[in-house]
């Protein structure tokens, strides 16, 4: 499967975002689906998972309740909707897919990345 991803951008400290990752190739919901970011100097980290059909979904602690994953299996596309952003939020995010079912928060678990998007967060 090819992942691409997009929606990144400038935003201001408090606005939302919604980022969208597009799949093509096997059938999309087959897939767990799951969203990382990584800063600069930093390491990659788990921000969000989604179940096949939707039904389970994962958040990391620094974005519960700010953030809302959901995917439309008919349009292949995983969407992360990110409200109340804050400066930390500011990181590259990718969208990652896995062949198993369960909806973990391992990098390592997951077999597909898409390149990324830039998300900066203005104070």
């Amino acid at each position: 499967v090819q992942l691409q991803a997009s929606g990144g951008g400038l935003v201001q400290a408090g606005g939302s975002l919604r980022l969208s990752c597009a799949a093509s190739g096997r059938t999309f919901s087959s897939y767990v689906m799951g969203w990382f970011r990584q800063a600069p100097g930093k390491e990659r980290e788990f921000v969000s998972a989604i179940s096949r059909f939707g039904v389970t979904t994962k958040y990391a602690d620094s974005v519960k309740g700010r953030s809302t994953i959901s995917r439309d299996n008919a349009k292949n596309t995983v969407y992360l909707q990110m409200n109340s952003l804050k400066a930390e939020d500011a990181a590259v995010y990718f969208c990652a897919a896995k062949t198993t079912a369960v909806v973990g928060q391992d990098l390592a678990s997951f077999d597909y990345w898409g390149q990324g998007t830039q998300v900066t967060v203005s104070s």
